[in-house]
């Protein structure tokens, strides 16, 4: 096929034209007029154009027929140049039609010799106002083809180039003259040739136009860059719908999907920041927290996160980050996206590992700045692994991008967020590390907050452990198991306590209670109450009476309210005297007999004042149990006390075994996870 050519018109002789063609819309006339000037040939198109029928102007003068009289004179001039010198005339002549009008009918006007040396003159004819509605058309047509900055091309059936404006030369690289014939792959092999023909294969079958079709590669103009355009194609077709091919414009839309990509990633960040805002720093616990910002960061910025505290910020003794020198790192959390070799070459959580001043976290908790290599080396690799093997681990997974920030809470460095990317293959940049500072920054102020409030809560666990009794001490007839729970869903302690006193005539006093509130001073009423608890008990006074002298010593204790139950059991009578202060009810289980509430008078808790305390006694016969412990053992929020006191009742009547054993069941089978409260659980048997 011809390049440039569409089918049918190919230069095949005898080829007929389906339908009408330029010069059809033209209709341009033929008339032949011999040397006297009359009319000798006259075709179907001037009997349109003028509007006589051919047996109305053969024969007749052509001057006389057309022309009026005011430009008779002028025809018959110019028509005899054409015969005598030869010479070819061209322009627009008024003429008179059949029906009276004058009209402008442009010519192209030349010489014929025939086989006897004859002359005639060939005019060609056609209205005039056709000819410049054709000529506006075309030259339109060209300046919108030529002058578009979009890219335009048309195509034959064949797939292959007929036309190339000057945009798609800029955009291709390659002058219109080259792409004439041939295929999009062979012009511009960086783009997915195949598919574009597969589309443009379906548009000329279907007829159906394929709009702004994504499409991604590289052309000649820009060799070294990926570009992004938006295709268009339509079939083409002329007269009686013949198929003449496919019409392409391509826009290039770069500058657009970088700006929509940036747009996106700004959106992906900004919903990363509120993500980690909802889900970092949910505890007050330091390992929790840890996990939960390498959880924010994988796999939105990072293939693998590790969290990594100093040691000593642990430890709460770091007077301030040195200059220089190695650094102990204490790994609190680590995340991948993925399995991968680089995650055995992270250190585990809980691990502590020597970093060395060579090392990039280490250089980043000196600096307190991020450190950022775009594009790891492998001599970076021996920088950021904790060995060389751990090195090699990060090589084989294809590490290629690493970025190191600060966490730093209140002006102090804690440690450093570790991020590495193996699957995402952009390398860490700029916005990167405006992001991971950002997160890093928020979750730091969180870990700092859960080890200081942990540090508070060991002291007072510490503190409170240190009040309680230790083994419950042996006394005779009488069997004793104690344990306590601090809250697990606080970061501070309660108040509650447990005692077992020894008093004389091998009587014990058995006591339980429970101040209100948490923390530090709460442990340390409830020391204070043990103490006074001790000395009352000692005194071998009435139950009830032990409970007035502590209400009045609890009034003074900066409105410290507390709960107490307090019992004395004297094993010769075989009975326990007891007296409660706003305290739940102690369990009886008989050895004999089903597990049952003790009906102690309520009193009021210890620390209102002026309270009226009532002694009781019930039968603690050899095997038979008591049970008293705190209300962080039954109450929940969602559940009835008096459900929770007959579900503890219904326990302890299958629970027969050892008294250590009875305890631990109960703990596991009541205490729920998180639970909010402390609890403090003692159990006495008879021994007879």
């Amino acid at each position: 096929m011809t390049a440039g050519s569409f089918p049918g018109t190919t230069g095949r002789v005898g080829v007929p034209l389906d339908g009408k063609g330029l010069l059809d819309v033209l209709g341009v006339a033929a008339v032949v007029i011999d040397a006297h000037g009359r009319i000798v040939l006259w075709s179907p198109q001037a009997e349109d154009l003028f509007g006589f029928r051919a047996e109305e102007a053969l024969g007749q003068y052509m001057a006389r027929l057309v022309v009026g009289t005011d430009h008779r004179e002028e025809a018959m001039r110019l028509f005899g140049e054409v015969l005598r010198e030869g010479t070819a005339w061209a322009g627009v002549f008024p003429v008179r039609h059949k029906d009276g009008s004058v009209r402008n009918v442009e010519f192209r006007n030349m010489r014929l010799t025939d086989d006897l040396g004859g002359l005639y003159a060939l005019g060609i004819a056609a209205d005039h106002s056709a000819v410049e509605r054709v000529e506006a058309e075309l030259a339109l047509s060209d300046r919108l083809v030529s002058q578009s900055p979009i890219g335009l091309a048309v195509l034959d059936t064949e797939l292959r180039y007929v036309l190339v404006n000057p945009a798609l030369e800029r955009i291709n690289g390659i002058p219109a003259a080259l792409h004439l014939g041939r295929r999009i792959g062979e012009m511009v092999p960086e783009v997915d040739a195949p598919a574009l023909e597969a589309a443009l294969r379906a548009v000329l079958t279907t007829g159906t136009p394929l709009l702004d079709h994504p499409t991604v590669g590289r052309t000649p103009a820009d060799p070294d860059h990926d570009h992004a355009w938006s295709v268009s194609f339509y079939r083409l077709e002329g007269p009686e719908d013949r198929i003449l091919g496919v019409a392409a414009s391509v826009i290039d839309v770069t500058e657009r999907m970088r700006a929509d990509a940036d747009a996106d990633r700004s959106r992906r960040r900004l919903a990363l920041i509120a993500d980690a805002s909802a889900r970092v720093g949910t505890t007050l616990e330091v390992e929790k927290t840890a996990d939960e910002l390498a959880s924010v960061v994988v796999p939105e910025l990072a293939d693998i996160a590790a969290v990594d505290v100093l040691d000593s910020v642990l430890a709460l003794r770091r007077p301030g980050a040195p200059e220089e020198g190695p650094e102990l790192f204490r790994a609190l959390a680590v995340k991948a996206a993925a399995r991968t070799d680089a995650l055995p070459a992270a250190d585990p959580p809980g691990a502590i590992t020597m970093y060395g001043a060579d090392r990039l976290v280490t250089r980043c908790v000196h600096t307190g700045l991020p450190v950022l290599v775009e594009r790891v080396g492998p001599g970076d690799l021996s920088r950021i692994a904790r060995n060389p093997e751990a090195a090699e681990l990060l090589a084989r997974a294809g590490v290629h991008s690493y970025l190191a920030v600060p966490l730093i809470a209140r002006g102090e460095v804690l440690g450093a967020l570790d991020l590495k990317r193996d699957r995402n293959q952009l390398p860490f940049d700029g916005d990167d590390v405006l992001l991971a500072t950002e997160l890093a920054a928020r979750a730091a102020v969180s870990i700092d907050n859960a080890r200081w409030y942990q540090s508070v809560r060991n002291s007072a666990v510490t503190l409170q452990r240190s009040l309680l009794p230790g083994a419950p001490p042996e006394r005779a007839g009488l069997e004793v198991a104690a344990r306590y729970q601090p809250a697990q869903a606080s970061s501070e302690v309660g108040g509650d306590w447990y005692d077992v006193i020894p008093l004389p005539d091998d009587k014990t006093a058995l006591v339980v209670g429970d101040v209100m509130g948490s923390g530090i001073d709460a442990a340390a009423t409830m020391g204070r109450l043990r103490t006074a608890t001790c000395a009352f008990a000692d005194l071998d006074l009435p139950p009830a009476q032990v409970l007035r002298h502590l209400d009045r010593i609890t009034a003074g204790l900066e409105h410290y309210i507390a709960t107490c139950l307090f019992a004395v059991f004297d094993p010769s009578l075989e009975r326990c005297r007891l007296s409660n202060a706003g305290h739940l009810p102690p369990v009886r289980v008989p050895a004999d007999g089903p597990a049952e509430l003790v009906t102690v008078p309520p009193g009021t808790p210890l620390g209102v004042g002026g309270g009226t305390f009532r002694t009781t006694w019930m039968p603690f016969r050899p095997g038979d149990r008591l049970v008293l412990y705190t209300d962080g053992l039954i109450e929940t929020r969602h559940e009835a006390i008096d459900e929770r006191l007959a579900l503890l009742v219904g326990l302890l009547d299958d629970m027969r075994g050892p008294l250590e054993e009875t305890c631990d069941q109960l703990l596991r089978a009541l205490r729920r996870p998180g639970a909010p409260d402390d609890v403090a659980l003692l159990i006495a048997r008879s021994t007879g």
